[in-house]
């Protein structure tokens, strides 16, 4: 519907800025004093409501349930259509290849495939299929992503060749003095991304950071081409499609950069930027003013075919900020004092929106890493309102004056503007937390969970009680006797000791804090003052530098740190996910083989925002979350069993003890550096790069035709099976008759349980999959690279080996086929149901689905043959997955599970739907062996039954074509 014309419902509230035609916009101030009262992200709510209000899909009732947030608020669902959409490769594969497939289905059905494009803009960034082939450590040890033989790299990579090398740490070398030569061109080194080498600010030669990341590009293209060729077909034939290419960054980094309109200027019309993206981290972008959060990759095209994504009108939690930081306090602080609040505070589901004087003393670096961060306080999203903090980083930032002119007079007139100071303005809120900054003090998280803060000052008592505590989230139960064992280890001709609380991985990666430059600032200034004063790396210490964009490359090289980063091993190894996803240089066998037999509790250390045990690395237990500095300073001392107060770092060539506050960045100089780099013109070149893309992807040949050219002998790109069974309308809902029991789980299986990721282990059926198609071990590549092959995504999906089936007793990607009552991998009982027609269910405990958004749990438990799952309750975001695949989330009864029923998951079940599905409903299941019991189907509106009803999102968004 043409939100202009005259048949528009609040065509009355159009009105022009400064009186320009090709200006409009919705004045929705208009509607009445409840919108006074409103929390800002409500308002962008509401706004989007207006103008997408078409009677159908978005009707006026949901335009006044906003507007009557305070009295509707968790009793509704509205609808909301974003601005736009941000797609990750991963994720971006299996969103584009089904938009393909859906070509196929609607000509199949008789219609016009060419009529399938996104209807909103649809960025897609391929950032996830970088692998760590080369890095200093990494070229020593080849990492084998395939499972088998090391990938061998080209005889020439690239054309840099570096005259003499920076020296390695724990070598003698020039501690800095020449450091003075770089200060000759006011700090401006020669620097770019591409083919400009930074110059070693010791030397003034070329260091090899430049060429590590060509390497590892040039690797990625070759590794990827075939999806990047498919990638660029998409960019091509679909309208609105745009691909920013490899090398350029992560989705949620670029989102906040490069993507970001702030305000839309389409059509002749004005609205709010906001965005839904297929990465947990897509909610960065709140704090720019945009509104955003990460979907599943079902909605996620639901939207871009023109359809709203549908939630409950949420609760807004206000964050009240008083005060003004620490100097010692860096963002990292910050985020992980508010993380705990609010978690405490019990925000799941929620929107928080944050106010009051302290607020405008937070960067827009500093609000993005904390709304990057809400996730992991189970926060729907975390939403800075714009105001003069916000504006003067779109200045500095390259924005053009007139466009923000428009865009301040825009937003105040829609009541869109924050003011901080003005307490008048305070909407109202659902609740709210206070949080005052000044009593943040520096802290680290972990062991295991992100909330799990510890202020520096108490780690090393606090890392001695975890070794006391019983196994759980904060222990590790380590006999009194053994606490204080030493391994000694040989590493490149040296001894080394390993103790409890060493340090054998220390990252600096990028998904959280490289927005900020104070924070990648720090860690660069820290490191300059540590080499200068003598210190160093220990070399068996996994240490790595990657930058969530070529932003932040720029910034720490220009500053002149980088290439002491560098000295203590932290070198940039490329742009996009590595150490927190496991793709990664190995840690050096001598030292895995001292941790195991020490059983010793060795740890990580990481600036990102995940840090479950096992997450790094399967022998390394301990991993603590830290801001950038404080990865850069444990990596020197080598051990989290450190009181940095009183006991050294380590010591000068002269032998005096040198402390952490001696090398400890001040807040004046850090402000100093930031004030010089983060300049219009350092965004602006920046930003022409990534428009620009780079020669291997620009040489990329890809065809324009309307259809996309299947290859059957592909083992990446493959026509998917959903739509093999589609029919014209929807037939009734079958009965699902004398089920089988695929899996009996328990309590919170994750997404990491039940999707597809990582290496393909040789042994898994994915691995037999692909040997039969002629590939070796070191050409399985990953899952993720695989997305768009639903073969070997079905075979992956379920064969985690940490997932815990009640059926086999231990962890194994394993299952029982109880016709034969033979044990074998999971994808292969269900191939043997499958051709018994015999249809599936699962049995799962709590939080059934929780983890991150991945549309791969829905899909391959659909192409297993699930019909529906049996929990007692479930992540909100898997559940709406498993209804956008046409699975049947049903819910326990409270008080009750298959304990409790006695349900041993042997029997068979049958359940008939009624065919007027409502919220809510209670449905009967009957097994074979007579026992009837009551459960919920867990529909929470008439818009996920009729998506159910269709079989699916996807077969919806078809018929509508036809």
């Amino acid at each position: 519907m043409d939100p202009a014309g005259p048949d528009h419902l609040f065509q009355n509230l159009i009105e022009t800025l400064d009186g320009s035609a090709n200006k409009k916009f919705y004045n929705v101030a208009k509607l009445g004093g409840k919108y006074d009262t409103l929390p800002y992200s409500i308002r962008v709510l509401l706004e989007a409501a207006v103008r997408s209000c078409d009677g159908f899909l978005v009707k006026e009732e949901d335009v006044m349930n906003i507007l009557d947030w305070k009295a509707k608020r968790n009793h509704v669902e509205v609808p909301f259509r974003p601005a736009r959409v941000l797609l990750q490769d991963f994720t971006g594969i299996p969103a584009m290849v089904d938009f393909a497939a859906m070509r196929e289905a609607v000509k199949n059905l008789g219609g016009e495939p060419a009529k399938v494009h996104p209807t909103c803009p649809t960025d897609l960034t391929v950032d996830h299929s970088l692998q760590i082939d080369f890095s200093k450590c990494a070229i020593q040890n080849t990492p084998n992503p395939g499972g088998g033989d090391p990938q061998r790299p080209p005889s020439k990579l690239s054309p840099l060749k570096a005259p003499r090398k920076l020296p390695c740490r724990g070598q003698s070398s020039c501690k800095g003095p020449c450091d003075r030569e770089s200060r000759r061109h006011g700090g401006q080194l020669s620097v770019q991304i591409e083919n400009t080498p930074l110059l070693c600010p010791f030397h003034l030669q070329p260091v090899p950071e430049p060429e590590t990341v060509l390497k590892n590009q040039e690797m990625e293209f070759g590794r990827n081409r075939e999806r990047l060729q498919f990638f660029k077909w998409s960019s091509k034939v679909f309208r609105n499609v745009s691909v920013i290419p490899p090398g350029t960054g992560m989705a949620h980094q670029v989102n906040l950069e490069y993507l970001s309109r702030v305000v839309f200027d389409a059509k002749g019309f004005l609205y709010p930027d906001s965005v839904v993206g297929t990465d947990s981290h897509t909610t960065m972008a709140n704090g720019l003013g945009i509104l955003g959060w990460g979907v599943g990759g079902i909605e996620t095209e639901a939207v871009m075919l023109g359809l709203p994504v549908t939630l409950t009108l949420p609760e807004v939690v206000g964050c009240e900020l008083t005060g003004s930081a620490s100097p010692l306090a860096t963002s990292i602080d910050v985020v992980l004092s508010i993380t705990k609040q609010l978690r405490q505070a019990g925000v799941s589901g929620k929107f928080v929106e944050f106010f009051g004087p302290g607020v405008s003393q937070l960067s827009v670096g500093d609000r993005t890493t904390i709304a990057n961060m809400c996730p992991e306080y189970g926060a729907t999203l975390s939403f800075f309102p714009i105001d003069n903090v916000t504006l003067k980083h779109l200045k500095q930032t390259g924005f053009d004056e007139t466009k923000l002119k428009s865009m301040e007079g825009y937003l105040k007139t829609v009541k869109l503007f924050r003011n901080h100071q003005v307490s008048t303005e305070e909407p109202e809120y659902s609740q709210i937390v206070h949080i005052n900054l000044g009593a943040i003090m520096p802290y680290v998280s972990g062991p295991k969970r992100a909330q799990d803060r510890v202020a520096i000052t108490d780690m090393k008592g606090d890392f001695k009680a975890c070794l006391n505590e019983k196994v759980g989230f904060k222990g590790f139960q380590i006999p009194a006797e053994k606490q204080n064992d030493v391994v000694p280890v040989e590493y490149e001709g040296n001894e080394y000791k390993l103790a409890h609380g060493s340090v054998v991985i220390a990252a600096v990666i990028s998904c959280t804090n490289n927005c900020n430059p104070s924070v990648m600032l720090g860690a660069g200034l820290l490191a300059k003052k540590a080499v200068e004063a003598g210190l160093s790396v220990k070399p068996y210490i996994r240490t790595n530098l990657s930058p969530g964009s070529g932003m932040a490359t720029h910034y720490l090289s220009s500053s002149g740190v980088l290439p002491y980063l560098h000295k203590l091993g932290f070198e940039v190894i490329g742009y996009g996910c590595s150490t927190c996803v496991e793709n990664r240089a190995p840690l050096p066998e001598a030292i895995q083989n001292a941790i195991v037999q020490g059983d010793l509790v060795a740890c990580g250390v990481l600036s990102g925002n995940k840090n479950f045990e096992g997450r790094l690395c399967s022998c390394i237990r301990a991993n603590y979350l830290a801001s950038p500095p404080l990865v850069v300073a444990y990596a020197i001392a080598g051990t989290v069993n450190i009181d940095f107060q009183t006991e050294p770092l380590g010591f000068s060539p002269d032998g005096k003890e040198l402390f952490l506050h001696d090398i400890w960045p001040t807040r004046e100089e850090l402000q100093q550096v930031e004030e010089e780099l983060v300049i219009a013109s350092m965004f602006k070149e920046l930003k022409e790069k990534m428009e620009k893309g780079n020669k291997q992807w620009n040489s990329l040949e890809a065809p324009e035709s309307v259809l996309f050219t299947w290859d059957t002998k592909s083992t990446y790109i493959r026509c998917p099976s959903f739509f093999d069974k589609l029919t014209k309308d929807p037939l009734p809902v079958p009965p699902i008759e004398n089920a089988h029991v695929l899996l009996y789980v328990g309590d919170r299986v994750t997404t990491d349980h039940i999707s597809p990721a990582g290496s393909i282990a040789r042994g898994s059926a994915a691995a037999r999959y692909l040997t039969n198609k002629g590939l070796t071990p070191r050409e399985f590549n990953s899952y993720g690279a695989r997305r768009g092959n639903d073969a070997v995504m079905t075979r992956g999906t379920f064969a985690n080996i940490k997932l815990l089936n009640k059926f086999i007793g231990k962890p194994a990607p394993k299952t029982i086929h109880f016709p034969t009552g033979q044990t074998m991998d999971v994808f292969d009982a269900a191939e043997l149901y499958r051709k018994e027609n015999i249809p599936l269910i699962i049995l799962a405990g709590a939080k059934y689905g929780q983890g991150n958004s991945r549309d791969w749990v829905a899909k391959g438990p659909f192409l297993l043959g699930v019909r529906a799952v049996i929990a007692e309750s479930y992540e909100k975001i898997h559940k709406g997955h498993l209804i956008g695949m046409g699975l049947a989330p049903l819910q326990f009864l409270p008080g009750e599970n298959a304990q409790v029923l006695g349900l041993t998951g042997r029997e068979q079940f049958s359940i008939v739907f009624p065919q007027e599905l409502t919220p809510g409903i209670t449905i009967d299941v009957k097994t074979n062996t007579g026992k009837v019991f009551h459960v919920l189907a867990s529909f929470d509106s008439d818009v996920e039954i009729t998506l159910y009803k269709h079989g699916g999102i996807l077969n919806y968004v078809v018929r509508q074509l036809l």
